[in-house]
Formats: C-alpha cells, structure tokens, sequence
C-alpha cells in the first residue's frame, strides 16, 4: 500500500512516503525535505548460533549522482566512506540501539542512501527520522519512534532545521534525537553558548519533533506490519537469587577498587567463584545457561554500584559525585615537533601532538554539499594497548571518528582565522591508557599542545565526561566518570568549552523523562569540573607560547594587486617555481593577491620575499634605485631599475656638465644609482643620474643645483621650454640647462605635425626682419663659429622640418 504524508517543520515540508520504493525490505520509507531525498531501508535477518551481542549496523550512504557529480579517481564510482559518512551513520546508531529490546540478537541493517541533493538540506538528520519510520513500520521489533531534529541558533532566534548557509551564521548548531516524552540523544556545538542557552535549544528540539512523530505514528497506523514476537531468554529466578548470594557481597569490596587493573583481577576471581560454585550445584544446566549466567553476573556488578551511589553518595574508585581525579599535564615534552602535550587524568592519559602546516597542507573535502577545504583537524587513536588487550591495527574505527570529530568540533572555534594565523593545523591525540573520558582528554591536550606551538588561540578549552544514575526519585550526577560507570549509568554526556561558554556537547540518554532542572543541574555541575580542569591546564602552561618551534614552518603574508599575480606566477609556472626551486620555501598565492611564504630557514623566506618584492614592487617618484644600464641611445640611457622595469635618463640627466655622448658617462650593463623623476599616466618613467651626483664645489655647484630644481620646476620633470619662453636661461649654451627636452626619436607615440598646405607669405618674398630689433642674430657670445655637431647631418634622429 502506497502512502505519502507531509507536515510543516521549519517553514518547508517534511515529507514520509512509502509502499513505491524497495517494497522487499522489511520496512523502507523515502524522506522527502526540499529537493533533497534519502531511502531508508531496515532489514533484520535471524540470529546467528554463539553470538553474545546485537549484531546492528546503520550505514549512511552519500551517492554522487544525488548533487549531479560523477566520482573521482580511477574507478569513477563511490567506495569507502566518508569521515562524514561515518558520522552519520553514528547519528543513526546511538538513538536507534537502545530501544531495541534486551536480548534482541538478529542481524540487523539499516542503510539511508541519498538519491537527490538540494545542496541546501543536509541529509543526516533526515536519514535518523527515515530509519525510524522505516523501523517502526516493519515488523522488526522496536520501542520507536524517535525524530532528528536539527536546532540552529541564528540572530538569537532558534531555528528547526537550517539550511546549510544558515547553519554557518549560527552560534549553536545542535543534531537532536527525540522521543514522545524524552531527549534521546544530542550532537552537536557552540560558539561559547550558556548552559541555559543549550537547555532552551534542547525543549525547542523536543518541542518541534512531535509533529514528526505525530506523522510516524500515523504511517504505522496506515502500513504498519505487526511486530515479530520476541521473547528474551530469562533466567531462572531461583539462579538468578542463588547468584546475588554467592557475588553481591564481594563485588560490593571489588568495585570499590581504586586500581583499574586490580579491579578487573578482582571481577575475574568472581567470576572464576561463581562458575565454578554454580557448575557443582547445577551440573550440566550450568552449560545450558552459561551465557544467562555471566550476563546475572554483570547485572549484579551494576546494581551493586547503582545501590552504593544513590544510598552512599560514594563511587567505585571512592570519590564523592563531584570530585574530579587527579591531573597531570606537562607541555613541550617532544623536541621536535611543533607542539606537544601529556594530558593525565587518573587513568586516563593521552599524549597529543599540534603541527603546523601551509595551504597546500589542507584537506579537501568533495561531499554532495560542494567542495570545501579544512584547514584545522583533530585525529584521535586509540590502539588497543591503551587497555592492555591485543587487536588487529586496521585504521581508525567508528568511535576512533566520531570521538576526534567531538574533539575537533570542541576546539575549532578558538582557533585563530587565516588572516590572524596563516597556517593549516593537525591536531592528533595518542591515547596511552584509558579508564573513562578519553575523548575528552584528546579535547585538554589537543589545547595544551595547541598553546606549546604557539598558536594564539582565542580561549583555552577543556571537556569532562559526565554521568547520571537515576533509580525513582533518587538520581545522582557523576562528574569525570570511569568507564564503568559510563557502562552502568543512565546517561552519558561530555560537555567541552572555555571560561565562557560551551564549544561541543554530546549525550546519550537511556531513561525517559529527563525533567529541564536535572538537565539544569547536570550542565551546571560539569561547568564546575571544566573550570577545575581549565585551571590545572593553566598551571601547567598559562598562556600560549610567544613564538612558534624552531622547527615548524614560518609563514610570511604580503599583499600584491591581483593582476600583479600573473608576474609571481609566471608563464607555465615558471617564474615561482624557479622562486622555489632557488629558495627552498613553499609559496601560496591567493586569488586576491595574498601571497604566503613558508619555510622553516628565516634567510630562504626573507630571500624569497625580496624577490617577490622585486618582481611586483612600482617605481615610486622621488625613491633612488641601483640599476643596470640596458640599452643607450644617442637622447639617453635606459635603466632596469627593477625587474622587468626600466626608466629613461635622458642626456641631460646624466651628469651636472654638458654630455655630447651617452657613451661618454655610461656603457651597456654599467650598475649606476638613478633617482625616479616622474612617472607619467602611461606608466612611462623618466630617472635622473644627476640627482645622486655630489655637487660640484662652489660657484659650479651652486649652477647646477640651480640647473636641477629649474628643471624640476617644469611641469614635474617634463621636456624644457620653447627658446621663445621667458624661463630659458641666458647662459651659454654650453654651460646652459638643457632641461628635459628629448630629442625627436623619444616623443613617444607623438603623431606628425599636420601642417596641411601652408598658404603662401602675404607679400611673398623673404620672411622679412626679425620682431623687435630684426637684423641679424648677432655675433655668437665668445665669438666664434658655430661648431659643427658630431657627425655632421641633420640633429640626431630629428627629421627636417616640412618648409612647405
């Protein structure tokens, strides 16, 4: 039977359709919000022979073909998944496991494949919504439903399921997983939220999922297929009674054993007791009810440290409900790495190491939502001698994922921006031993080791793992919890910030009815143990290192226009790799012109840069330069006073005498000082050598310096006066400015004068007597004929005047 209903959340439909889609899964449901749509499918098979637990695996499947991409590498279609993905596929599992019944050992599969992507919509709460109606109309059994609800904090207003822009201006950004009456589990972080805040943004989630289910319920009403009849192996009560008198009163004295170790050989000679006591009363029944058995023992274990907590206020390893174990960190404890920390917290210790990287160092992230690049994350490991057992070395797991995820997303915001801090950071966290929290010690080295490199963050951050024990009215909240207790308690949370605020939190919930004060009460507590923990940190390294390890790469930013770029480029590259191949540093180039140059020798960036510099650097008026003389002309010298730039010294600029020739002052490939005169609106340069001459000593001198502000005087530097204006020096011609007149083959792009034809002279004849006392010019001053000029002919390249 075909099915497809909707309801209202977050302004846009959510819509459950099922019956048209994978109708031979046990229960299959397409969720529908936007453009973007999932398949969940749930199947469970029957129980294999031997195994002692659930067999349950949710898979969060993102196919290419959703966001219209075809895949990359050599095979062109999807293989493993995704960090992502794998989270995911977590936000199903946590909800979903608990509410299977106890005993419930089948194969079970849930599978959320992505078939359309709006690149707007994320698809990961949707997929836990879609896997619970797909589990609650099967006929696999279940105590469902439960509805993921994403809760964005933007401008202060609380948002249900935000868009993926939205989701980048919110300051709280949390995944919830609710049920009728209870908050199932939360995921999610914050930009140093109150604990208030969080617990507001908690009840909205509650409160805007029971639509969702209300919808659910109404699709098992419609479809639903009758549950399979499970009934959970028991133990005999005559056993069970036999069992609490032969353990209870030495698990009470084993689980107060503060040693770990030791406490693990004490539940070994209990158990040994136990089996070997229950073998001589029961005989062969004893083999028929093993597995029953063993699960008593651990039963008992918990009630045993359950009835102590809540009667005693004391805990296994002795300490009240709020007392923090004991903390041990040291920084810079590796040599040659960037930053490093030992993080200890009773049994728990990690050491965690920061490096310091370049762009080129980011990861690219190519997901249905668009491509992106991470230029800060966590890595978290946590191999198998960290708890004295042995096991295949296989990469990292989905709990080794999703713990550095936490503790990535804890630390993220405090992280300085690139503009600030230009460099991409790897955080990765050792656990050495573990005995509870170790997430969260990954979250107070990860700081640590962030703080000895030197990187200037924000706040320092710590995180504490949380638990709670409820039996009726009497309920007890755990601070710093061991790993026991996190395996016997009602509740497990970890909660990570600053001083201010909240960064990250997690939960997972296994009571209903969790009333706003517990909550209240719960945060509040752990904001206690965080601040306790901040100042042991703080002991130990109080502020971020002034400057970054020897060792670690230096980043030096410079600014360049951006269509400056193409000359640190190159053609084909070939400029910055020969930048690189001379220096040694790694160069990144921005598309608006930022420039980052990398490397850990001081010297090779310090080259680099002057190098750059060089290549992008402008002429500035009135700055001296040492260039090289590149070409001579009979009208001047052209300087390459920078790379691929080069300025005119006219003849006149060369020296404080006259020059005949250029050859005479400098030759081709000469290394002389010239002073940038001006630069006209075409870029052209025009240098002077004279300028950074010494002057001639005294009445000389005092002519040439005469000689050079004239010529400055004249319109910046431009060509000197007609003979007819009145600012010409009377001089002799000799010793007289030539100004900066070029000669004619130096006019630029100056078109020929159009002089048309010239109408005839009124009257014809001769031009007549000069203006103003005509006659002849007079004898030469000094006497004399005019010398002839160099070479004779015309005057240097200047063509004969038109006399038409």
């Amino acid at each position: 039977m075909y099915v497809r209903e909707s309801v209202m959340v977050g302004g846009r439909a959510l819509t459950l359709e099922t019956g048209r889609l994978a109708k031979q899964a046990h229960g299959s449901v397409l969720v529908t919000y936007g453009e973007t749509m999932i398949l969940v499918t749930a199947v469970s098979q029957e129980e294999r022979p031997g195994l002692d637990f659930f067999p349950l695996t949710c898979e969060f499947i993102e196919k290419t073909y959703a966001a219209g991409k075809i895949p990359g590498g050599f095979f062109k279609r999807e293989a493993r998944q995704r960090d992502e993905e794998i989270l995911s596929s977590r936000l199903m599992d946590r909800p979903l496991r608990p509410l299977f019944p106890d005993g419930f050992k089948k194969d079970t599969q849930i599978i959320a494949t992505v078939l359309s992507s709006d690149k707007q919509n994320k698809a990961d709460v949707l997929a836990l919504t879609g896997a619970s109606a797909a589990l609650h109309i099967s006929d696999i059994p279940w105590n469902g439903p439960v509805v993921g609800i994403r809760v964005g904090r933007k401008s202060g207003e609380l948002v249900a399921y935000p868009t993926a822009a939205e989701i980048e201006q919110c300051d709280i950004d949390l995944v919830v997983a609710c049920s009728r009456d209870a908050i199932v589990m939360v995921e999610g972080g914050a930009a140093e939220a109150t604990e208030n805040d969080l617990i507001d943004a908690l009840m909205f989630a509650h409160q805007t999922a029971q639509p969702v289910l209300d919808l659910i319920e109404k699709i098992r009403a419609a479809v639903g297929k009758p549950k399979r009849a499970f009934q959970a192996p028991q133990l005999e009560e005559s056993i069970k009674a036999r069992v609490a008198e032969i353990v209870d009163a030495d698990l009470r004295n084993a689980t107060r054993v503060t040693d770990k170790k030791a406490r693990y050989e004490g539940y070994s000679s209990l158990k040994k007791k136990l089996s070997e006591t229950l073998v001589q009363e029961l005989g062969d029944k004893y083999l028929a009810n093993e597995r029953l058995i063993k699960a008593e023992f651990e039963e008992r274990k918990a009630h045993v440290v359950r009835s102590y907590v809540l009667d005693e206020g004391r805990r296994i390893d002795g300490r009240d409900t709020k007392t923090i174990r004991p903390i041990m960190c040291e920084a810079g404890l590796l040599p040659r790495v960037h930053g490093s920390a030992l993080f200890q917290r009773g049994e728990t210790q990690a050491i965690v190491t920061t490096t310091l990287g370049t762009s080129t160092d980011e990861q690219k992230i190519d997901s249905l939502m668009g491509e992106s690049w991470k230029r800060f994350y966590l890595h978290y490991n946590f191999p198998p001698f960290s708890t004295g057992e042995t096991k295949p070395m296989r990469g990292p797991g989905r709990r080794e994922i999703g713990h550095g995820a936490l503790a990535e997303r804890a630390i993220v915001r405090m992280v300085p921006p690139p503009e600030q801090f230009p460099y991409t950071i790897r955080i990765v966290s050792e656990t050495l031993e573990s005995n509870g929290s170790s997430s969260m010690a990954a979250v107070c080295g990860g700081c640590l080791s962030l703080m000895d490199a030197g990187v200037p963050i924000k706040s320092p951050v710590a995180g504490i793992a949380m638990g709670l024990i409820a039996e009726g009215d009497k309920y007890a909240i755990l601070s710093d919890i061991l790993g026991d207790e996190d395996h016997l308690g009602d509740m497990d949370f970890k909660v990570c910030g600053t001083a201010r605020g909240v960064t990250a939190i997690q939960m997972d919930i296994k009571i209903a009815g969790l009333s706003r004060a517990i909550l209240q009460q719960a945060l509040d507590q752990a904001r206690e143990g965080r601040l306790h923990i901040l100042g042991k940190m703080l002991e130990a390294l109080p502020a971020p290192r002034p400057e970054l390890s020897q060792y670690a790469p230096r980043i030096t930013t410079i600014k360049v226009k951006p269509d400056q770029i193409r000359l640190i480029i190159g053609p084909g590259g070939k400029t910055i790799k020969g930048i690189v191949d001379q220096t040694g540093v790694t160069i990144d180039v921005e598309d608006d012109g930022t420039v980052n140059v990398a490397s850990s020798d001081s010297d090779a960036v310090k080259k680099a840069l002057d190098i750059i510099k060089g290549l992008t650097a402008e002429p500035e008026v009135g700055a001296v330069y040492k260039g090289t003389v590149k070409r001579i002309t009979d009208f001047g010298a052209f300087v390459e006073i920078l790379p691929n730039t080069d300025g005119l010294v006219h003849i006149s600029e060369l020296a404080h005498t006259r020059v005949e020739r250029v050859e005479d002052v400098v030759k081709e490939g000469d290394v002389v000082e010239v002073k940038v005169v001006s630069v006209d609106r075409e870029g052209k340069i025009r240098l002077s050598r004279r300028e950074v001459l010494p002057l001639p000593e005294g009445e000389a001198g005092v002519q040439a310096k005469a000689r050079m502000d004239q010529a400055r005087e004249r319109d910046g530097g431009g060509p000197p006066p007609r003979r007819s204006d009145p600012g010409r020096s009377e001089g002799p011609r000799g010793d007289g400015p030539r100004g900066d007149r070029p000669r004619s083959s130096d006019r630029g792009d100056r078109p020929p004068r159009d002089r048309g034809d010239r109408p005839p002279r009124e009257g014809g004849g001769d031009r007549g007597p000069r203006a103003e006392g005509g006659g002849d010019r007079g004898p030469r001053e000094g006497g004399g004929d005019r010398p002839p000029r160099e070479g004779g002919g015309e005057r240097g390249d200047r063509p004969p005047r038109d006399r038409r």
